[in-house]
């Protein structure tokens, strides 16, 4: 529909992506990122969105994507990895993958599209975790992305408050997706979905950040299981 607000979600095929955009698919004209798969193609069928198969680790692939948005209401930041493993054991290579995925193409994205989003005044939503709050042992690495994540999103939100642009970092609880169920494998865990939180309930979260008044900032939202986090 002509004169919607555009709102961009990252990791949008799946799990807490494709719940976010099915929360927004009302109220915005969405693209969707992800590699290019059956499963983009069928939510953006479902939701009537646009797919944006990026390599967000691709810096030139980026630009030329973005390049094409010349204005930008909401960009949701859901893609992201984990890798689990002590400090002894984590190789070099987990590290270095979780810091690109998880905060270089965050800041490398964001950067692209700035103009885009200054032009509408817009609202990045960063979907952080409970491990960008609070480290735990084999978690380390995973954990420095995410503190990573808040302190940019911390930077960015100081840098553009003048060009009137929102930042919200949203820190979930476990939530029950793919990416969990592979934690529990490499915790060597048993996967109880009951303990968890579903991914529609971020959805909500984000949807409340976008929803408040014009006059409001939500700049942190944590959510947690009902039934408190695992141990």
């Amino acid at each position: 529909m002509a004169g919607r607000p555009v709102a961009l979600i990252t990791g949008g095929s799946r799990g807490v992506g494709a719940s976010i955009a099915r929360a927004l698919a009302p109220e915005y004209d969405l693209l969707l990122g992800g590699r290019e798969s059956t499963a983009l193609q069928q939510i953006c069928t479902e939701l009537g969105a646009r797919p944006w198969p990026v390599e967000l680790t691709d810096e030139r692939a980026v630009a030329e994507a973005a390049a094409g948005v010349e204005r930008l209401d909401v960009l949701v930041h859901s893609a992201g990895v984990a890798r689990l493993g002590t400090v002894a054991e984590l190789p070099v290579s987990a590290w270095r993958e979780m810091f690109e995925v998880n905060v270089t193409a965050v800041a490398g994205l964001t950067r692209r599209l700035l103009p885009a989003l200054r032009a509408a005044r817009g609202h990045v939503v960063m979907i952080n975790s409970g491990s960008g709050q609070r480290a735990a042992a084999g978690w380390g690495a995973y954990a420095a992305s995410k503190f990573a994540l808040r302190a940019l999103a911390d930077a960015l939100r100081l840098e553009e408050e003048g060009e009137g642009l929102r930042v919200t970092t949203v820190y979930p609880g476990r939530i029950d997706t793919d990416m969990q169920r592979s934690v529990r494998e490499q915790e060597d865990g048993e996967y109880e979905p009951g303990k968890y939180l579903r991914p529609e309930s971020v959805a909500r979260a984000v949807l409340a950040a976008l929803r408040a008044g014009e006059e409001a900032h939500l700049t942190e939202i944590t959510v947690r299981p009902a039934a408190g986090p695992l141990t």
